[in-house]
């Protein structure tokens, strides 16, 4: 099927048209005939409705005629769907119902009175560009619905060529927003999608034998033989859902634009673009994370952190930053260093900006450049009928879910690298977790990750399905279940993480694969087969490193040693002073006041010293600065309260949690939340103002999350009671959510 065989078709119906216009004996001045919609543009499919409207001049009246031209076009077997309005009508319709509008826009003379046609054409689109900035946001508001309602058509497990998110429909609304001169659209890139997408649908009608926009699965096969070019099913498919991936997409840009233009004043002429720097190399301009000015293309961490920023920031990634970086960019070492990790952690982590950012990736074949195994599976449709989504998109999805569990695990960074990777096995004849296993292991230690990290990143790929096969096949009743997860996962971190991940897959896979009674199974079997693995021995603990307390600090008790010491992507900060309560915020308040992203910090006491050595992502600290920030703190000429506890937006509320049973001398505090300035600060003081001792802390950014543990006692040496122990967990959430809008 080709434009050709639809050109024919509409010439076919003209023809009906015009003949049945005349045989009716209608008027040939003040009364027109003209096609709207999908006929107006010319686009028949091979079962395609005729929609067609009778218009007359307002002082027109309509004869007999009016009636009879329809005739012929129903004898003639024609799906018609037609209408007699009067001019003022078609106008007074367009301005009430948004669809009508958008269907008039492509109307289209078939006989009658030419010059009647051309006026109501030019109200039509004189309308349309007058009320288009009012009316956008409902536009808007409907092509969302209609997209959340049946999904992509580039990921739908059952798409819609003409309804989905990225079909037919969407590339009309792109046509009408360009007509509305608000706002303009790649037209060739367009233009090719929705080609591909009518000689789909008329294939897809032949198959079927009647009208129908929707691909159901057994139509596929059929299609492929008569689509040419395409060497089978899978290949057929894919090349369909990259067609609406591109509309998507196209749809995606242009509507944040748009929403751009419409925030400015009606009439304003366009501002010249203001860069706001956000990274390094990095900026945000009309809404749009691009390249800042003298970003340096040799820095091979710009493409993550430019996509890092606009995922986080819920913003659009610019295609053209991405093309350039594709085209001029450095390539990332193997393997990565750490702060590329880092990017590509938090890009995971981000939740639903995820989504958008990685479409533009995609499209602009970045994820080629640090992924390129992200082929083998790219809009490769599921067997599984429960899936809803590809292969690809339900990676994705399972990122965005575990992102909003990451507060359940002790390493969220592990966790959403396995969401991403789980399936990447797929494609081939070997069992999915099988192939996908040694896969795994290689881009995770491209990545960077450490030998031990990449086994566990490699157990999660392959027994990732473990946890729902034996709930659903197995009593969990049966000491044996519980034991056969715990022959297979060994390790009570890969189990925990695993049981997370069970979860996110499930939910990114579709509402039947998480179940109450599912989720139920699950958590039973995985509960039990931690309560095994935690009934062994228990690993060694471990032991603060020793560092010399320096003679200044040893000969007065108030002096404060800080010392800095250059890490290969970043710093190390090393506090030591003579034990008190709150020297812990104290320092943290220090760190925080100068904008010093903390990647990790380890706190220990020994013979009345306290040692706090801080892992920080800043190069370029200065000791003597720091040193004097932390005394104006402990002296009090600076309010370091009044300066981090401005209240910021987050997308989780806070958790604390005390961790009964895990440790027999301290009781442990576990603090959760969305990393910011001040967040150790706020835990500290909070533990502070109740005379608790923090006796170690082991503190971890990982991505966007802020895992902080605490071991933490009375002063006189003593473990909290439970009291105690709600009364400082309770404190410290206080503390955290008066720092929360």
């Amino acid at each position: 099927m080709t434009a050709a065989e639809r050109s024919a078709r509409t010439e076919e119906a003209d023809a009906l048209c015009a003949r049945a216009y005349a045989d009716a004996g209608c008027p040939e001045s003040r009364v027109a005939l003209v096609a709207i919609g999908g006929y107006g543009r010319a686009e028949l499919a091979p079962y395609s409705d005729l929609d067609v409207l009778l218009v007359l001049d307002d002082e027109v009246e309509a004869g007999e005629w009016a009636g009879q031209v329809w005739y012929p076009l129903w004898d003639s077997g024609a799906r018609l769907d037609h209408a007699v309005r009067t001019f003022s009508e078609v106008i007074e319709q367009a301005s009430a119902d948004l669809r009508v509008m958008l269907g008039l826009l492509d109307l289209r003379h078939l006989a009658g009175d030419p010059n009647l046609t051309l006026r109501l054409r030019t109200t039509v689109l004189a309308q349309w560009r007058r009320d288009a900035r009012g009316r956008l946001p409902e536009l808007r508001t409907l092509a969302h619905k209609r997209g959340d309602l049946l999904g992509p058509l580039a990921h739908a497990a059952i798409p819609d060529l003409k309804e989905s998110a990225g079909g037919l429909r969407d590339a009309t609304v792109l046509r009408a927003l360009v007509a509305s001169w608000l706002v303009d659209v790649p037209h060739v890139a367009l233009e090719t999608a929705r080609t591909g997408l009518l000689d789909l649908r008329d294939v897809l009608h032949q198959v079927a034998g009647r009208a129908t926009d929707r691909v159901v699965p057994e139509y596929w096969p059929d299609i492929a033989a008569s689509w040419s070019g395409h060497a089978d099913e899978v290949a057929a498919q894919q090349h369909a859902r990259a067609l609406g991936r591109r509309i998507q997409h196209l749809s995606r840009l242009t509507w944040r634009r748009a929403e751009e233009t419409l925030a400015r004043s009606p009439g304003s002429a366009p501002r010249r673009p203001k860069l706001q720097p956000v990274a390094p190399g990095v900026a945000v301009s009309r809404g749009e994370v691009v390249l800042d000015t003298g970003a340096r293309l040799s820095d091979p961490l710009l493409l993550l952190r430019a996509a890092a920023e606009a995922a986080e920031r819920d913003l659009l990634l610019s295609p053209a930053t991405v093309a350039r970086l594709v085209r001029e960019g450095a390539p990332l070492p193997t393997p990565w260093p750490a702060e590329a990790r880092e990017l590509f952690v938090r890009l995971l982590a981000a939740g639903r900006g995820l989504e958008g950012v990685w479409e533009t990736l995609d499209e602009t074949d970045a994820i080629a450049t640090f992924l390129p195994e992200w082929e083998r599976i790219r809009l490769l449709p599921h067997a599984s009928a429960v899936h809803r989504f590809t292969v690809d998109r339900h990676l994705v999805e399972c990122c965005i879910e575990a992102a909003a569990l990451i507060r359940t695990v002790s390493r969220p960074d592990l966790l959403v690298v396995a969401a991403l990777l789980h399936d990447i096995g797929k494609g081939g004849l070997v069992e999915h977790s099988v192939a996908g296993e040694p896969v795994a292991r290689e881009i995770a230690a491209r990545i960077g990750f450490e030998p031990a990290d990449v086994e566990v990143i490699g157990q999660l790929v392959r027994w990732h399905l473990l946890l729902p096969e034996v709930a659903t096949t197995r009593d969990p009743d049966d000491p044996a279940t519980a034991a056969s997860i715990t022959a297979k996962v060994e390790d009570p971190m890969v189990l925990e993480l695993l049981g997370v991940l069970t979860e996110a897959d499930a939910r990114a896979t579709s509402e039947k694969a998480w179940t109450r009674w599912r989720a139920g199974l699950i958590r039973t079997v995985h509960a039990r087969a931690t309560a095994l693995l935690a009934a062994g021995e228990a690993p060694p603990a471990a032991t603060s490193p020793t560092l010399p307390v320096p003679d200044s600090v040893r000969a007065q008790p108030g002096t404060v040693s800080v010392e800095v010491e250059q890490t290969p992507d970043g710093a190390q900060v090393t506090v030591i002073a003579r034990d008190r309560v709150g020297l812990l915020a104290d320092a943290a308040a220090m760190l925080a006041l100068q904008r010093v992203s903390v990647r990790a910090a380890r706190v220990w006491t020994e013979d009345g010293y306290a040692f706090s050595v801080w892992q920080v992502a800043d190069e370029h600290l200065d000791a003597a600065v720091l040193r004097q920030r932390l005394e104006g703190i402990v002296s009090g000429r600076i309010n370091a309260g009044g300066r981090l506890s401005r209240p910021v937006e987050v997308k989780l509320e806070p958790t604390v949690a005390v961790r009964g049973g895990a440790s027999a001398s301290a009781t442990v505090i576990e603090v959760r939340t969305e990393d910011r300035p001040g967040v150790i600060y706020t835990v500290c003081r909070a533990l502070a103002a109740l005379d608790i001792t923090v006796d170690s802390a082991h503190v971890a950014t990982l991505g966007p999350q802020a895992v902080d543990v605490f071991y933490v006692r009375e002063e006189a040496a003593a473990t909290l009671s439970d009291e105690r122990a709600a009364l400082a967990a309770h404190a410290i959430r206080d503390a955290l959510m008066a720092t929360v809008k």
